[in-house]
């Protein structure tokens, strides 16, 4: 199959790789993971502009044009982490053993535990100490093949610091290579000061915090934490309809620890995504697959609260509902900062395929942001582009440990 550019100005290529082949991940290919072996691609302006079989390369001007053998080994689109809570500070880390010990949750939040401390921390912490921490992490993605990361805001719970985290996460966006998105969750725990006045709270949200985060233009979404511990379905209609007046596209943490109908509720708002889903049913996946939401698997918290209960991987698929596969990296419940590790745990705890994994990550993800420029490797989309040492894409779900990065390119620019 080959591609190429309208007006195929081939002697102004910024860059041609060559030896290559290419999971394109691009559905219209028919062949797994839309893959093109023997290929060669090239960039023009930080976009793709020709990609094909390498016998099928137009004519160029080989002194004019540098050139980048991959010698063989894969291309995929740059890797797409889709919800992460990446700006925050303090540890959770005691907690973790206190829990292996045998104190319950509630026994931890009556000690001032649990998300409290997170949101003490990240109240105390100045956008220079956020920005370090979370530069850290964003780095520990980059190293493995990430270009894209959403971040949320949430540890805050107060107009100032929830605008303080969207600040800090639009500042690592100006300031790294990965290309970051950014997600108002106002709604994500009822702070300690609204102890019994959630509605108060809400009402908060809806107006004073959500008009200065739109007037910052500091978020490109706006998430809400559906669940019985959460907020209720009431209250997270009212957050999509205040976020839907200053057109802001929704999500949903849904279905996680019991049936809220959350799905079904970010569906009817025509919603980016329903994130967690393990209590999702067919009204909900139904929903979804009319409206077009994705169902964003988070495996990573799925293991470390050793949860049982599955998202309905069989109805998703029946329904052709598009799965993406994300970190949901926290302090609290997934404090794991791979993105690869999640593709390996999407297969041995979900049993996806890693075609299907590898799909999760990149053109549904890119689905699940509304991002219609990235997640598939074809002319036009933005050259976000991963080499690696594997010799075929399954083994980015099956080896950890082994860094199998060779080259990232973030809008066609080698970092």
């Amino acid at each position: 199959m080959t591609n190429v550019t309208a007006n195929n100005h081939c002697n102004e290529w910024d860059l041609l790789i060559t030896d290559a082949n290419i999971a394109t991940m691009d559905s219209s290919i028919d062949a797994p993971y839309g893959a093109i072996d023997n290929a060669a691609l090239a960039i023009k302006d930080g976009h793709i502009a020709w990609l094909g079989k390498q016998t099928e390369l137009p004519a160029f001007d080989a002194l004019a044009t540098p050139i980048i053998s991959a010698k063989g080994q894969w291309l995929t689109p740059g890797l797409i982490d889709c919800h992460t809570h990446l700006v925050f500070a303090g540890s959770r880390a005691e907690e973790f053993e206190q829990r292996l010990q045998g104190v319950s949750y509630e026994q931890i939040a009556a000690q001032g535990g649990g998300i409290a401390s997170t949101v003490r921390a990240t109240r105390a912490a100045d956008h220079e100490a956020l920005f370090v921490l979370a530069k850290d992490r964003l780095n520990a993605l980059y190293s493995e093949g990430v270009t894209t990361v959403e971040i949320k805001s949430g540890y805050g719970l107060d107009c100032e610091n929830e605008l303080k985290i969207l600040e800090v996460a639009r500042l690592l966006g100006e300031n790294h290579p990965v290309d970051v998105k950014t997600t108002f969750l106002g709604a994500h725990a009822l702070p300690p000061e609204y102890k019994g006045r959630s509605d108060e709270y809400i009402e908060l949200v809806c107006n004073e915090m959500l008009e200065q985060v739109v007037a910052g233009k500091l978020a490109d979404a706006v998430d809400v934490f559906c669940e019985n511990v959460g907020f209720s379905h009431a209250q997270t209609r009212r957050v999509f309809a205040a976020a839907s007046k200053h057109g802001l596209p929704v999500k949903c943490h849904a279905e996680q620890l019991s049936n809220q109908h959350g799905a079904q509720l970010v569906a009817e708002f025509k919603g980016l995504s329903a994130d967690h889903i393990e209590h999702l049913d067919e009204q909900g996946v139904k929903a979804m697959a009319v409206a077009g939401t994705v169902a964003v698997l988070l495996p990573g918290a799925f293991y470390f609260l050793r949860e049982t209960k599955q998202p309905p991987i069989a109805l998703l698929k029946q329904y052709n509902v598009p799965m993406a596969i994300s970190t949901d990296f926290n302090p609290g419940t997934s404090p794991l900062c791979s993105l690869q590790l999640m593709m390996n745990m999407g297969c041995t705890l979900f049993r996806l395929t890693p075609e299907e994994t590898l799909a999760g990550v990149t053109r549904n993800a890119a689905k699940a942001l509304g991002l219609t420029d990235r997640g598939v490797l074809k002319v036009g989309m933005r050259a976000d582009i991963a080499h690696w040492q594997i010799s075929h894409p399954a083994q980015l779900s099956y080896q950890l440990g082994v860094n199998k990065l060779l080259n990232l390119w973030v809008l066609g620019r080698l970092n």
